[in-house]
C-alpha cells in the first residue's frame, strides 16, 4: 500500500519560511517522481514543484521559482519542500504526490493527505 504522509505545515508570517517533508512507503522510491502540490478552498489543485525519478531535476512553478527548493533523500526516502520568502498567496493545503513523471495533475498516481500552509500579512 502507497503511504504519503507530509509534514511541517503551519503557521508563519509573511517573509518567514518552512520546510514541508513527504516521507514515502510501499512503493519503489526510484521508480516514481514525487511532486508538490497545493490547492486553496475554490481553486483547482496546482502543481509547485516537482523532482523526477531516474536523475534528481527539479521543476518549479512560475510563482515559486527562487523561493523554494525541492530535494529528496533516497536512503530515507523523504521529500522536503524548503519554502523561503513566504507570502499570503501562498496560503494553502500542500499535497505530496507519485508522479509517473513531473509535470501536472494528469500524472498523479497517489496523494498524500495534505499539511496546511498559512502565511499571516
Amino acid at each position: 500500500e502507497v503511504q504519503l504522509v507530509e509534514s511541517g505545515g503551519g503557521l508563519v508570517q509573511a517573509g518567514g519560511s518552512l520546510t514541508l517533508s513527504c516521507a514515502a512507503n510501499g512503493f519503489p522510491f526510484d521508480n516514481y517522481a514525487i511532486g508538490w502540490f497545493r490547492q486553496v478552498p475554490g481553486k483547482e489543485r496546482e502543481d509547485v514543484s516537482c523532482i523526477m525519478a531516474h536523475d534528481g531535476s527539479t521543476y518549479y512553478a512560475d510563482f515559486v521559482k527562487g523561493r523554494f527548493t525541492i530535494s529528496r533523500d533516497r536512503a530515507k526516502k523523504l521529500v522536503h519542500l524548503q519554502m523561503n520568502s513566504l507570502n499570503p498567496d501562498d496560503t494553502a493545503v500542500y499535497y505530496c504526490a507519485t508522479e509517473y513523471t513531473c509535470w501536472g495533475l494528469d500524472q498523479v498516481a497517489d496523494w498524500g493527505q495534505g499539511t496546511q500552509v498559512t502565511v499571516s500579512s
